[in-house]
C-alpha cells in the first residue's frame, strides 16, 4: 500500500514534517544520551550507586515525557506508546504503568474537514451518499474518526441495513505516518548498534513489522477485507458477531460498516442490568481469543474493551434462544490483525498444553518449537525451575495469587535466576502482536471477573485441542497427549507426580557445562547475561496472562530488575 509522501506536500507542509521528524529524533537522542550518562559513564567512575538510586525515577520521568509527546504529536507516536505499554516482557513497570492508560487523546477533526475528505473519496456529496450523518464523532483517534449515519434509501434496500458507522481517515495522516516511520527507522538503526539489543531483537525487523501493521491500519480497504475474513472464520459460531461492510460506501480512506454498538464488554453495570453475568462472559471471551491464536491463526491484535461489545440475543418468535448464552461477542476495528504461521501455531499449542498440565519439560520443549529458546540450549535446570514454579503456583487463580507473599516470588527468582539467565533466549519475529493480544485479553478477563481462574479455561481448551488433533499434529504433541490424559480432571495429579520424582531423585540435574560456565563468569559478565532472565517466563507469562492477570504478570514482572541491570551493564561492557 502506498501513502502520501512527505516530499509531495506543500512548502509549509514539508517544513512541518521536517520539524516533526527532528523533534522525534531529538527526544530519542536526548533520552539515549541520558541513559548513556547514568548507566555507562557514572559506573565507570565509581558512581554506580547514583545510577541505581535514580533509575526508577528516571524511567518514570521518561514515560511521562513520552506520554506528553505522543498526545501532542498524535499519529504513530500514540500507537508506539500503546505498544510500549504492553511490553511487560522487555520494559520496566515504571514505563508500562505510565503508558498503559495512553489512549488516542487527540481532539476531533472539525466535521467540515471530514466532510471534504469523505466527499472527495466517495465522489458524491455526503448528503446524497447518506440519508443523515451525525456531525458529532462517536470516536476520535490518532489515525481516523468515526461518525454515525443512516444509509440512503436505495443503499438501505440493497444491503438490508439502516444505521451505519462511517470511519474517515484523518486528513494528512499518510504524510504523518511516513515521517513517523522514517524517524522510528532511524532510532531502530541506533539501537541495532547496541550489541545487547541486536543479540536478542532484530530492531530493523521490529520496526518494519510495526510499519507494515501501521500502513495496513490506514488502508480501510484492507480493514474491510479483514472484517469479512474474520466473519468467515466464525460463521455459524453463536458466540461471535461481526459488522457487515457496506462496500458501495467504502474506499481506501472511508470505511462504512453496520452500526453494531452494544454494551461495552467491561461495562459490568450495564451487563448486569441486561441480565448478563460478567463472570460468564470472561471464559467465553478467553475461549474465542484462544481459537483465534491457536486454531485459526488469524487474530484480532487490538482486543481492548472499546473494540468488543456484548450484544444481547433476542429470543425467537417461540421464545427460544438458539445460542448457549443469550448474548454474543461483537468485534469491531479490524485494522490491526495478526497471523500466526503454522509452525509457530503448533509450538503455541504445545506451550498451552504444557502450561495446562503444569509440565515443566513440555513447556521448555514448546519454547524451542516457538523459537524463544535456541535448540542447542542445555535445559535440565530450566525444566526443574519450571516444575518448581508450577508445583507452587500452578492452578492458582487471580484472587489466590493476590494473597501470596511477594517474598515467595523473590525467593523463586533468587533460586533459579542464574540458571535462567545463562540460557540463550531470543525474541522471535511475529510475536509482538501475539503478546499484545494476550495482554489485552488478560486485562479484559480480569475486569470482567476478578476471581477469573486461568485454569478453568485453559484445561478444557487444551484437552479439546488434543481431542480434535488426534495425531494430526507433530508426534511429540501426540506423545504428550498420553502423558496428560487426565487433563480433563483438572490435572493436580500431574503436579504430585512431578514433585515425587523431584523428591526421590529420579529427575536428575546434569549440566556440567552450565556449572563450569556460571563458575567462570565474572561479575560484569553475569550482569550482561541477566538480560535474558525474562525469556523463560515471557512465553509462559504471555499465555497465562491471557486469562489470569496476576500470575501472568508475575512471571514477566520478576524479570524487570535483572533486565534493567543487564541492559545498562551490557552498554558498559561495550
Amino acid at each position: 500500500m502506498s501513502s502520501v509522501r512527505p516530499d509531495r506536500a506543500g512548502t509549509q507542509g514539508a517544513g512541518s514534517t521536517r520539524a516533526r521528524y527532528r523533534r522525534i529524533l531529538r527526544f530519542a537522542g536526548w533520552n539515549l544520551a541520558v541513559t548513556w550518562w547514568y548507566e555507562l559513564l557514572l559506573p565507570r567512575i565509581g558512581l554506580q550507586s547514583v545510577a541505581e538510586r535514580t533509575r526508577s525515577k528516571r524511567m518514570r520521568r521518561f514515560a511521562q515525557r513520552f506520554h506528553g509527546l505522543a498526545v501532542e504529536l498524535g499519529g504513530l507516536m500514540i500507537k508506539v506508546g500503546q505498544f510500549m505499554s504492553s511490553r511487560l516482557d522487555v520494559l520496566p513497570p515504571e514505563i508500562t504503568t505510565e503508558l498503559e492508560g495512553l489512549q488516542d487523546e487527540v481532539p476531533p477533526v472539525p466535521f467540515a474537514a471530514i466532510r471534504a475528505l469523505a466527499e472527495a473519496e466517495l465522489g458524491i456529496p455526503l448528503g446524497r451518499a447518506f440519508a443523515q450523518v451525525d456531525e458529532t464523532p462517536v470516536a476520535a483517534a490518532s489515525l481516523g474518526q468515526a461518525h454515525r449515519a443512516r444509509l440512503a434509501p436505495t443503499d438501505a434496500a440493497d444491503t438490508g441495513l439502516d444505521g451505519v458507522v462511517i470511519k474517515v481517515q484523518r486528513p494528512g495522516i499518510g504524510a504523518i505516518v511516513d515521517v513517523d516511520l522514517a524517524a522510528l527507522r532511524r532510532v531502530g538503526g541506533w539501537l541495532s548498534r547496541v550489541r545487547l539489543v541486536s543479540d536478542r531483537v532484530d530492531m530493523p525487523a521490529l520496526v518494519e513489522e510495526f510499519a507494515h501493521t501501521s500502513l495496513e491500519e490506514i488502508d480501510y480497504l484492507h480493514e474491510a477485507e479483514n472484517a469479512e475474513r474474520f466473519a468467515e472464520q466464525f460463521a455459524g459460531d453463536a458466540r461471535v458477531a461481526v459488522p457487515e461492510v457496506v462496500w458501495e460506501r467504502t474506499t481506501r480512506r472511508v470505511l462504512t460498516l453496520e452500526d453494531v454498538t452494544a454494551i461495552k464488554i467491561t461495562d459490568t453495570d450495564s451487563l448486569e442490568a441486561a441480565g448478563i453475568d460478567p463472570a460468564q462472559v470472561a471464559p467465553v471471551f478467553a475461549s474465542v481469543m484462544f481459537d483465534q491464536l491457536f486454531t485459526n491463526g488469524f487474530f484480532h491484535a487490538d482486543p481492548h474493551p472499546g473494540n468488543i461489545f456484548v450484544t444481547p440475543v433476542a429470543p425467537s418468535a417461540s421464545g427460544a434462544i438458539a445460542a448457549e448464552h443469550p448474548w454474543k461477542l461483537t468485534f469491531i476495528d479490524f485494522g490491526m490483525m495478526g497471523e500466526v504461521p503454522a509452525t509457530t501455531r503448533s509450538g503455541l499449542r504445545k506451550l498451552l498444553i504444557a502450561a495446562a498440565s503444569r509440565d515443566g519439560r513440555g513447556l521448555v520443549d514448546a519454547m524451542r518449537d516457538v523459537g524463544v529458546l535456541l535448540p542447542t540450549a542445555e535445559t535440565t535446570e530450566l525444566e526443574k525451575a519450571m516444575t518448581h514454579l508450577f508445583a507452587r503456583f500452578g492452578g492458582m487463580g487471580f484472587a489466590e495469587l493476590r494473597e501470596v507473599d511477594p517474598r515467595e516470588f523473590r525467593d523463586f527468582a533468587a533460586q533459579f535466576g542464574d540458571v535462567v539467565r545463562s540460557l540463550p533466549f531470543q525474541l522471535p519475529e511475529n510475536f509482538l502482536l501475539i503478546i499484545r493480544a494476550m495482554s489485552l485479553t488478560s486485562g479484559v478477563c480480569s475486569a470482567l471477573d476478578p476471581q477469573f481462574n486461568l485454569w478453568d479455561s485453559v484445561e478444557p481448551y487444551a484437552a479439546q485441542l488434543l481431542r480434535d488433533e488426534r495425531g494430526n499434529v507433530v508426534q511429540d504433541i501426540a506423545k504428550q497427549a498420553v502423558e496428560i490424559a487426565g487433563i480433563a480432571l483438572r490435572l493436580p495429579k500431574r503436579v504430585d507426580a512431578l514433585l515425587d520424582r523431584v523428591e526421590d531423585g529420579t529427575v536428575e540435574v546434569r549440566s556440567p557445562r552450565l556449572e563450569q560456565r556460571v563458575a567462570a563468569l565474572d561479575r560484569t559478565a553475569r550482569r550482561l547475561i541477566s538480560a535474558v532472565l525474562f525469556g523463560a517466563l515471557l512465553i509462559a507469562g504471555a499465555v497465562l496472562r491471557a486469562g489470569d492477570a496476576v500470575f501472568g504478570t508475575v512471571l514477566m514482572a520478576v524479570s524487570v530488575l535483572p533486565l534493567l541491570h543487564a541492559l545498562f551493564s551490557g552498554w558498559r561492557r561495550r
